[in-house]
């Protein structure tokens, strides 16, 4: 295995600092998010509110397309977000607009002569049997008693057409972005989840043009090893991609600067499959993407997380992070929601922490609300204090030495019950061990820089990922592959196999008991795996490290979810033996900044060859960097 020396250690720091001054940063990377209903009379409360909270990025609510009434004549809303927008300018802030993706809403359809059902049922997804995606109250929450909710074929090409003249509208009135939300093909309502929508006139006739398939016969809907319905698979979410796509390219025809940010639920989890919003493909056409993310059941407000869901929260963000290749990463999640044993304010600040210090922006919301606040004095504190460190958490991230882990989008789109399991239990042991880690996918293989790199139960490799394996192998790099083995290398030097998949046993056992995984971890796994980093961190198995070089300096970012119980206990138990270890080549100067704290400086203590920081008390989370001793007097 390839052995790090102390100069190359500083040569990847140099590296890796050059990487970073050469990304420009735009205002979608620093924002605190806070949402408003906006009215034709309301937008100077609006920004008020916002400066006075510490919100930066201002979401604004008045949806043109997805309300026929709106979709039909914007004008008077189109009034209201230029309003908005010139207030926001003038504050010195941002706002971005919430526009529907596929949805349409009909206020008091049941008593209108027009509505989308009405007037147009063409438009409307369809399951295979036919049946028009039209809802009515209880569907969801936000659907009105004697409103009608419709899905609609991104294939219509009326309404296409239409919707993207009034994104053209939308760009012209000086709006910083445009928020799509639910972009979806409807599988995700009470008994459409199996239908693998849709099956409409407009979709198949394009699949057809597309594949020469006709997708009511030719598919084994549901069955993953048959080839059309991989080809419906890939259809699907290419399609709600170019959507999103046409949707920048048609507003910067009026408006360059404008940034495009849809909201999606699913994250890397098979969810994305059926929806067919994937965020790894979505990255690559948007400015920002607001993760509205959760995952398995149960409502994953911060209160009710346990510290397993705490962890895989992580990981989904890591992985996010990977995908946006420096774009920005928001995520709208939940922190409270009446929950009698937990204060708002902890819930809220755990949330925050956690997300900060995996390099996430912040949206602070109540309940399932998208707009307001469960507690707006402990917003305005979290918000003041991130703006004032807004550069330690949000300047570009860079790697030092880390193990790669494959992240493949065919192989969780084909066969995500052999993959997820493996790429989610490896990366959740990595950071467990406090391991740097860094997600590596097909885009980004080429460019990988990491002496190892694990690909985890990967099915499905094309001629130009293995090519790229290939190259990593002939530089040295090290190949750990963990159960199926899609390759196709032999006996290539450089490889160690394992039969079946250590993490993913590892992450079975964590979902079933998650203390007892703790005590069972695969010690073989993890020493083929080892990079013999220069910098290591000792920390209990429930603090997660994120490691990286920020404005030049190698920065460890802590969370600890130690002590957390769902729906009792929301204040982490501190950690007070938190250790940094690293050559003692010279002298170096830790400077430690604890979540809502001020910063501190830590010296460390020469034992043998090793210089040994130790962290004041970890309590929440705090972010560790060095800096050498010289530069500083």
């Amino acid at each position: 295995m390839k052995i790090w020396t102390i100069a190359t250690f500083y040569c990847a720091v140099l590296c890796a600092v050059a990487q970073a001054s050469s990304r420009e940063q735009s205002w979608l990377h620093f924002t605190r998010i806070g949402a408003y209903g906006l009215r034709s009379d309301n937008a100077v409360a609006i920004v008020k509110d916002a400066q006075a909270s510490g919100v930066f990025g201002i979401e604004v609510d008045n949806d043109i397309p997805g309300r026929y009434e709106s979709f039909l004549d914007p004008t008077e809303k189109l009034n209201a977000i230029r309003a908005v927008a010139e207030q926001a300018h003038k504050a010195g802030n941002k706002s971005f607009v919430y526009i529907a993706g596929t949805e349409c809403i009909t206020a008091h359809a049941e008593k209108s002569q027009h509505s989308v059902l009405k007037d147009h049922p063409d438009w409307l997804q369809q399951k295979i049997t036919r049946e028009p995606a039209v809802f009515t109250s209880g569907a969801a929450f936000w659907i009105r008693p004697g409103d009608e909710d419709v899905w609609i074929s991104p294939y219509a090409v009326e309404w296409r057409k239409n919707y993207m003249q009034r994104v053209r509208e939308i760009a012209a009135t000086g709006i910083d972005g445009i928020y799509v939300d639910i972009p979806y093909w409807m599988t995700h309502f009470d008994g459409w989840e199996n239908t693998w929508a849709s099956f409409d006139e407009y979709t198949v006739n394009a699949f057809r043009r597309n594949t020469g398939l006709d997708a009511r016969h030719d598919l084994k809907l549901g069955d993953f090893a048959d080839a059309n319905f991989r080809k419906w698979i890939d259809f699907r979410i290419s399609t709600l991609t170019d959507f999103v796509d046409e949707i920048g390219q048609t507003a910067r025809t009026v408006n360059p600067a404008i940034a495009i940010i849809p909201e999606i639920y699913p994250g890397i989890e098979e969810e994305a499959v059926r929806v067919g919003a994937d965020v790894y493909e979505m990255y690559g056409v948007v400015d920002a993407i607001a993760h509205e993310y959760e995952f398995g059941s149960g409502d994953h407000m911060a209160s009710s997380r346990s510290q397993l869901d705490w962890l895989l929260y992580q990981v989904g963000m890591l992985s996010f992070r990977a995908f946006a290749q420096g774009k920005p990463t928001w995520l709208l999640n939940y922190s409270w929601d009446g929950d009698k044993n937990v204060a708002p304010s902890d819930a809220m600040k755990n949330l925050a922490m956690s997300q900060i210090m995996a390099g996430v922006n912040v949206w602070d919301a109540p309940g399932h609300s998208m707009a307001g606040s469960n507690d707006i004095r402990t917003r305005t504190l979290i918000y003041k204090w991130i703006a004032q460190h807004e550069k330690t958490f949000y300047s570009p991230r860079s790697p030092l030495s880390p193990v790669g882990v494959y992240f493949s989008p065919k192989s969780r789109n084909y066969d995500g019950a052999g993959f997820l399991p493996s790429y989610r239990g490896t990366l959740l042991l990595l950071l467990q061990k406090h391991r740097e880690v860094q997600v590596v996918t097909p885009r980004t293989i080429s460019g990988f820089r990491g002496p190892v790199l694990v690909l985890p139960d990967v099915s499905i490799l094309n001629g130009e990922e293995r090519s790229s394996l290939r190259e990593f192998l002939s530089k040295g790099g090290h190949l750990v592959i963990t159960g199926t083995d899609a390759t196709e290398f032999g006996d290539a030097t450089g490889i160690t196999r394992f039969k079946g998949c250590p993490a993913k046993s590892y992450f079975e056992h964590a979902q079933k008991d998650f203390a007892a995984a703790s005590q069972m971890v695969p010690a073989e796994f993890l020493a083929s795996v080892d990079t013999k980093p220069q910098m290591s961190v000792e920390a209990p198995l429930t603090v997660v490290t994120n490691i990286a070089v920020v404005n030049g300096n190698p920065t460890i970012f802590f969370a600890n979810f130690t002590g957390l119980v769902p729906h009792m206990i929301a204040v982490p138990t501190p950690q007070n033996r938190v250790r940094i270890s690293m050559p003692a080549t010279d002298r170096r100067t830790l400077h430690v900044l604890p979540f809502l704290g001020e910063p501190q400086t830590v010296h460390g203590q020469r034992i043998g060859d090793l210089l040994v920081f130790n962290l004041p008390s970890l309590e929440r989370g705090a972010v560790a960097w060095f800096e050498d001793a010289k530069s500083i007097h």
